[in-house]
């Protein structure tokens, strides 16, 4: 995770040439209100108008971004690659994870809070801790994939699953992709009893073992439709019975169907 600050005390800046593509992504909060920017995605407007202190932006830097700023700003950005954010979840027992998503502006107090936390290690960074940094930057891991993830944290109490067990329920379902199991095998993988296992996986995940393993094919498939392979292949590579019950599933998860998809994310 790369941290930096970015402040302009002017009136109005140049705007900024597009980025280039990479496997990344921008997470963005201002440290004071923005009175008025103009951001482009990929050539075309996607918002024009002003931030409060405390709003959120998180930009997928496989498509092309430039902003317009035309009032004073000052924020704090995470360039946190891809590949981090999904090891970081697969290390937690979330290998479900596949992507961030945030509507531009939304207020999380939580994120301005812990960047205002490094805003001396972003002046002095010699002089910051590294524990310190550490633990900001899991805070922001945890929080980021949880609420712009889709990704659930339980509180370790009673009826979860412990540690152990959620590790072997995901390499369970992971590791038997198509679905070719019963809900009594993956319980007895955990030694619980199947009654026992669907409550505790439910309060550990916040879904069912088939949502669960549902939302995990799309993840594998979002990785694959970044490719050349074909539709109809990843389809099978993902476990789905055929190409339409797989943009079935996919368009309920992701809200467009997988070719529109791919034509939106695609690098270049």
């Amino acid at each position: 995770m790369r941290v930096t600050r970015l402040s302009y005390h002017g009136s109005d800046l140049a705007p900024e040439e597009p980025s280039e593509p990479e496997e990344a992504f921008h997470v963005i909060t201002q440290l004071k209100d923005f009175a008025r920017h103009r951001l482009f995605r990929d050539g075309k407007l996607l918002f024009d108008g002003a931030h409060s202190e405390g709003a959120l932006a998180i930009t997928d830097l496989r498509e092309r971004w430039h902003c317009h700023h035309m009032s004073p700003f000052d924020n704090i950005r995470f360039h946190i690659s891809f590949s981090h954010l999904r090891s970081f979840a697969t290390e937690a027992g979330r290998p479900e994870f596949s992507w961030l998503h945030c509507e531009q502006g939304k207020q999380d107090n939580v994120i301005l809070g812990l960047a205002q936390a490094l805003v001396p290690a972003c002046e002095n960074p010699r002089q910051a801790s590294q524990l310190f940094l550490d633990q900001v930057s899991l805070a922001i891991m945890v929080h980021l994939t949880q609420a712009y993830g889709g990704l659930h944290f339980a509180a370790r109490k009673k009826g979860t699953l412990a540690p152990w067990q959620e590790r072997r329920a995901t390499e369970f379902l992971a590791g038997n992709i198509g679905g070719e199991f019963s809900i009594a095998e993956l319980a007895a993988a955990c030694d619980l009893s199947r009654s026992y296992f669907i409550k505790a996986f439910k309060e550990s995940f916040d879904r069912t073992p088939h949502r669960w393993l549902m939302e995990y094919r799309v993840s594998k498939a979002r990785d694959l439709l970044l490719t050349e392979m074909p539709i109809v292949e990843i389809a099978a590579a993902c476990g789905f019975a055929d190409q339409s019950h797989f943009t079935r599933v996919f368009s309920t998860v992701t809200g467009e169907p997988p070719g529109i998809w791919r034509r939106r994310h695609r690098l270049g």
